[in-house]
């Protein structure tokens, strides 16, 4: 007997315009309105619906019939608005594909998405432990925010960014003696 081997896609449900009622009030840090939790109305059936048009839209029926032989969401959380779907290891591309090209929910609710896979497993235990991992995450990030304090890898970045506008700066400086030794050999 041969063994169905599956995977496990990690996808969380990102927001990139927030509603202006969020954006008059600061109360909401902007880490949380991007990663804002999901209508209510938007289930885990109309999650696997929508995985399919994307299939059928852009690989049509073959595609559908190769990867709708296991395709299962087996997680949902609108509260942090992340998803597990299982599917078939040979065409797990093809679900992320479509995925991808999911622009906005469904009619109900039609809020402009962007679907992100953040991770993929071969085992459900793994893809559970990210959803924990990465909700701890941005919990731990949000209350960094709300205390005033600034992301560290950030700061680095536009440290960086202004240093280099500089034209005299150097960012790296090469040592020319062990230079001129290596080139001698």
């Amino acid at each position: 007997m041969v063994r169905v081997k599956n995977r496990y896609l990690v996808v969380n449900i990102l927001y990139p315009t927030s509603s202006p009622a969020a954006k008059a009030s600061d109360a909401v840090p902007e880490l949380l309105q991007f990663h804002a939790p999901t209508s209510d109305a938007f289930h885990t059936g109309q999650l696997v619906r929508l995985v399919r048009e994307g299939i059928t839209e852009l690989f049509g029926d073959y595609g559908m019939g190769m990867a709708n032989r296991t395709l299962k969401v087996t997680y949902w959380s609108p509260a942090t608005s992340t998803a597990i779907i299982r599917c078939p290891r040979e065409h797990y591309e093809m679900v992320w594909a479509a995925l991808t090209f999911t622009t906005k929910l469904p009619r109900p609710i039609d809020t402009p998405v962007v679907f992100k896979v953040v991770r993929v497993s071969g085992t459900i235990r793994k893809a559970e432990e990210e959803v924990i991992r990465r909700s701890k995450g941005i919990i731990r990030k949000a209350k960094e925010v709300e205390k005033g304090r600034k992301d560290r890898l950030m700061e680095g970045v536009v440290q960086a960014v202004e240093k280099r506008g500089e034209p005299d700066a150097v960012l790296a400086q090469v040592d020319e003696a062990e230079e001129s030794e290596s080139d001698s050999d």
